[in-house]
């Protein structure tokens, strides 16, 4: 989630016109400081806000007349937030109070980030993982019982089972060939039924926790329930429900702290979704064409969605086929 809304181009705009010479602009798509890029800093936020509660929030450093010089994305603790009752946050930038106007804060809803709303799943997870582990170190296989027909002693007992582990347990003795004495027979262990059932439990908890992030299964590697007919509408789902409200709380974030007060009366954040739909360049295609020939862009500003330069003519609007624009 975090590397998707990172990747994608922001500008600030005004109306639909972007604006290119805004100091803001310029940390975003550069460098917010010294040792941290646009791209490391928004994809460290998104990651910070979907871990804690309380968000991610970093500190705005201006110039003597407003303008923004640098970002610092503190670590974690040194940046912290109380509310009063009517939810205005009081800052504090190591223990002194900061103007609110000076912190970017992206955070979840709820006042719980994915993480916390899924804490029990993926506790379920982990014994889930640990119980994985215990069954198959030794041998990849379940425990059985050597039964003996008489006793063999103290001893001979603690013999046997040395023995035994140093030639059967381990990944690397699998499958080895068992030698047993006087009589002595192996019973294997089968399987009971919540270890039968075991592979549906782990996916069902990839579910779980995918739901608190909004997320498919799929969208976590589960390829279960994946397929070409359905592949399209899961990325669909993948950018209306879960990278779109990051995007949208993103540009809050930076409308509020990045823009003057008079700043945001005209112009805004806005990050270019159009990079998320490049997957499949037919659909694109399609899509271009439509808005094309209902008069909704124009030619050019079709080639400029598909890297190419504009040409002569290519701002008029009107109804043409593909080959009077893409020549």
């Amino acid at each position: 989630i975090s590397e998707a809304c990172a990747t994608l181009d922001i500008n600030i705009v005004e109306g639909d016109t972007p604006i290119a010479d805004h100091p803001a602009l310029g940390l975003l798509r550069g460098h917010v400081n010294d040792w941290t890029s646009g791209y490391e800093f928004i994809r460290d936020m998104v990651a910070e806000a979907l871990l804690h509660d309380t968000g991610a929030m970093a500190w705005v450093n201006r110039t003597g007349g407003g303008k923004p010089v640098e970002i610092i994305n503190y670590r974690r603790g040194t940046i912290a937030v109380q509310y009063e009752e009517t939810r205005q946050p009081i800052y504090r930038l190591s223990g002194a109070i900061t103007s609110a106007a000076d912190i970017i804060h992206l955070r979840g809803p709820f006042e719980k980030c994915p993480i916390s709303l899924a804490r029990e799943a993926i506790g379920a997870a982990l014994v889930m993982e640990a119980h994985a582990s215990r069954l198959f170190k030794n041998g990849a296989r379940p425990g059985g019982v050597i039964e003996i027909p008489k006793g063999i002693g103290e001893d001979g007992l603690k013999k046997m089972k040395t023995g035994w582990r140093a030639a059967h347990e381990g990944a690397d003795n699998a499958g080895r060939t068992a030698i047993l004495f006087d009589g002595a027979t192996f019973k294997q262990m089968q399987l009971s039924s919540v270890d039968a059932q075991f592979l549906e439990m782990r996916r069902f908890q990839i579910e779980e926790i995918a739901r608190a992030f909004g997320m498919s299964a799929s969208q976590l590697g589960d390829m279960t329930k994946s397929s070409y007919a359905n592949a399209s509408h899961k990325q669909l789902e993948l950018i209306i429900y879960v990278i779109e409200p990051w995007l949208c709380a993103l540009e809050a974030a930076f409308n509020r702290a990045l823009l003057t007060e008079d700043e945001r009366g005209s112009l805004r954040f806005r990050f270019d979704r159009d990079d998320l739909t490049r997957a499949s360049l037919t659909e694109r295609a399609t899509a271009i064409n439509s808005l094309i020939a209902s008069e909704t862009i124009n030619p050019n500003t079709g080639r400029d969605w598909l890297g190419l330069p504009p040409y002569a003519g290519g701002e008029t609007y009107g109804n043409r086929n593909w080959s009077g624009w893409l020549r």
